[in-house]
């Protein structure tokens, strides 16, 4: 790592919530259902070996009273001379996996384990543990070699407007927290909990009466290290969210099921704790096995990204709903997000990415028409679903987005015909996946819909079909479809006839034409096949001398694009990677000719997406390094894996954990982002790539 100063989440499961900790100053916290990072004071640390001083991580900013704003002619002696200090750069050091978060300063250690584990299925009498809302934290002390008793601390300043610090009044803790929401405790004997508008005041209190001061803003728990002994503290950070989650669809926690309140949430993650703390360990080390520094580094910090984004809910009549939230964006089951996620989700557990499918087919599609570019007559259209279910708890009325609107033709239109994609292919992966072709057989309509939804989409005459999108959908206007490459230029934001949406459309014929005919729908998978060669010739003949090919066919867009490979990946994760040698081959040669400086290179070796643009995703250059390397047979890019890794760590992106969309390595939006989880890919070897990455991770 070139600093260890960025800051990572650290997330349970499904509680849409994060301990985002590592970059200097008060620019991490415990935060419950946000955009970004809490920016609280984190205090963790040791008293000086000397018994004066205290050294804390550097977590925390400038701390004084509040009292003047009680004391308005200045009498109070509430006041502590200030005694803490953070440690010095040169002595700190990080170990960071995706599971266990580990800071060292001379003889003190802090530990964060947040796990990586598959999700049972609610009904699974194993799911309460896998969605305890809370992360275990560790403090170790080495006071073997001092003379002197010396005291250990964990706390944190509370940001939340609406409630107050406390200490937590239950039996078998010692904890502190603020509101309902969030409290850290612990278990062990010897703590002492207390409430201070400054450290100091917990830490060297002149009274210990005083400990339980309410107008505290600051909450520390803390233990004595013997003199010549080692000793070992565990906290759990508990998050809970009581009553009513969600507007548009009426929804709880699903941990509610379990746990009635934050007390009950933190005295059962302590009760696991070193089954926890086990889990995680063995977690990373399979991770770091398989991948190189670079890739490992990548990998665990998307994961941490993903996991702060879940949420699981149910309804009042007990049914799960699983979403994934937008990073900084929080829109809800983004579906250009969920195509991408389903590799992890698949591997870690496949039943979240049915129950969105669900979600998506009961609530979230819709029936529409489409027209021509500057023309106003509609032809049939068909079924197509919406970019997203909603924004920041809110779900959208059923058949609408919280993020398209009409009349445009960048940012904000629709995605019709990319989510008409993305409901295909998700749901091929998970039927060629899981086997489970009895949810297939129970979807078969929508299948038969998205057939003929996606050939209307090409032209609404057969013989004048392409296997290309020809046609926006209605919905728009007047304006035009766009991809989930929204706010890149035309070389990627257009839908229309885009050369990465053709590729994409080509692997979704493929795929209806081998479901539909397990279906015993032989006529319309010999449309789907049909649907599929034009699709594949319209793509080869599109190829200039030189063998590359135009970003956007037909409308005189030269630009080049690298995701014009993307959609290869989906034929062969689900085992059709011989079909269509021709195809590989050419998309295979244009990415040689396009992986060049000043086309697709950045000066820094990193992946540029489009020739024309600086914007580049981070996700989707992972995705497409595994169809490089896997599909077509490239050696990895190692120069492009340390560009990439230092992007995120650049001083002016490392407040946003990990962020997706990079101009010319700045992170400038999808920040705090859950879609770099296609880093999974890269564990994959053979053509069973699910099973293949599940088996390295001790999934099966």
């Amino acid at each position: 790592m070139t600093t260890p100063f960025f800051n990572a989440h650290h997330s349970p499961i499904g509680a849409f919530a994060s301990l985002t900790l590592g970059m200097k100053g008060p620019n991490g916290g415990f935060g419950l259902e946000l955009a970004g990072p809490a920016c609280e004071g984190i205090y963790a640390g040791v008293q000086d070996r000397e018994g004066g001083n205290f050294r804390s991580l550097p977590f925390f900013g400038h701390t004084g009273t509040a009292s003047e704003d009680f004391d308005v002619e200045g009498l109070s002696d509430i006041g502590y001379q200030s005694a803490m200090r953070p440690f010095e750069d040169s002595v700190i050091t990080r170990s960071f996996g995706a599971s266990v978060d580990e800071w060292k300063a001379e003889d003190f250690k802090f530990r964060v384990f947040s796990q990586v584990q598959s999700i049972p299925h609610p009904s699974s009498p194993l799911a309460k543990g896998a969605l305890c809302p809370a992360i275990v934290v560790q403090i170790e002390v080495d006071n073997r070699s001092c003379l002197n008793d010396r005291k250990a601390f964990f706390g944190y300043a509370g940001s939340d407007r609406a409630s107050g610090m406390r200490i937590l009044q239950a039996e078998g803790l010692v904890g502190v927290g603020q509101g309902s929401s969030i409290a850290i405790a612990s278990s062990d004997p010897g703590l002492t909990a207390g409430l201070a508008w400054q450290p100091e005041a917990v830490l060297a209190p002149r009274l210990s009466e005083n400990l339980g001061f309410m107008l505290g803003s600051i909450g520390m728990l803390v233990g004595t290290v013997p003199a010549g002994k080692r000793k070992t503290f565990t906290f759990s950070v508990g998050f809970f969210r009581s009553g009513t989650a969600t507007t548009g669809i009426e929804t709880r926690y699903l941990y509610r099921r379990w746990f009635q309140n934050v007390e009950e949430v933190l005295r059962h993650s302590l009760a696991q704790a070193q089954h926890t703390i086990a889990e995680c360990k063995s977690f990373d080390s399979k991770l770091s096995e398989w991948l190189s520094p670079d890739r490992a580094f990548m990998a665990a910090h998307a994961i941490r990204s993903y996991y702060g984004s879940t949420q699981l809910l149910e309804t009042p009549v007990g049914d799960p709903l699983w979403v994934v939230h937008e990073g900084e964006y929080r829109m809800m089951n983004t579906f250009d997000l969920t195509v991408d996620q389903t590799f992890f989700e698949l591997v870690m557990n496949p039943w979240t990415v049915r129950n969105v499918l669900d979600q998506f087919v009961e609530r979230y599609s819709y029936e529409s028409d489409a027209r021509f570019p500057g023309r106003s007559d509609l032809h049939p259209g068909g079924i197509a679903f919406t970019h997203d279910m909603g924004v920041a708890n809110n779900f959208a009325p059923a058949g609408r987005s919280g993020y398209e609107q009409a009349g445009l033709t960048g940012c904000f239109s629709y995605m019709s015909s990319e989510e008409l994609m993305n409901w295909v292919l998700t749901a091929g992966l998970y039927v060629f996946d899981t086997e489970d072709w009895d949810w297939a057989q129970e979807q078969r309509d929508v299948w038969h819909k998205c057939l003929a939804s996606l050939e209307n989409r090409d032209n609404p005459v057969d013989i004048r079909r392409n296997g290309v999108m020809g046609l926006d959908d209605a919905r728009c206007a007047g304006g035009a479809e766009i991809t989930t490459y929204d706010s890149l230029d035309t070389s990627l934001g257009q839908a229309r006839n885009n050369v990465y949406l053709a590729v994409k459309g080509w692997a979704c014929y493929r795929v209806l034409q081998s479901v539909l005919s397990r279906l015993g729908d032989a006529e319309l998978s010999v449309r789907a096949n049909v649907q599929a060669d034009r699709a594949a010739s319209t793509v080869l003949g599109a190829k200039d001398p030189d063998g590359l090919l135009p970003a956007v066919i037909g409308e005189g867009i030269e630009a080049r694009i690298i995701p014009a490979i993307e959609a290869l990946v989906y034929p062969y994760v689900m085992g059709f990677a011989d079909d269509y040698p021709q195809l590989r081959q050419i998309l295979s040669r244009h990415l040689d000719g396009v992986l060049k400086p000043g086309v697709c290179l950045f000066q820094d070796g990193g992946w540029k997406l489009s020739s024309t643009s600086g914007n580049s995703w981070l996700s989707k250059i992972y995705l497409c390094q595994f169809v490089s390397e896997r599909v077509l047979g490239n050696r990895q890019d190692v120069v492009a894996d340390k560009a990439h890794r230092d992007w995120l760590l650049r001083d002016e992106n490392i407040f946003y954990a990990w962020s997706d969309q990079m101009l010319e390595g700045k992170a400038v939006g999808s920040r705090y982002y859950p879609r770099g989880v296609t880093s999974i890919l890269w564990l994959g070897q053979g053509p069973k790539t699910l099973g293949d990455i599940r088996t390295r991770l001790g999934l099966t």
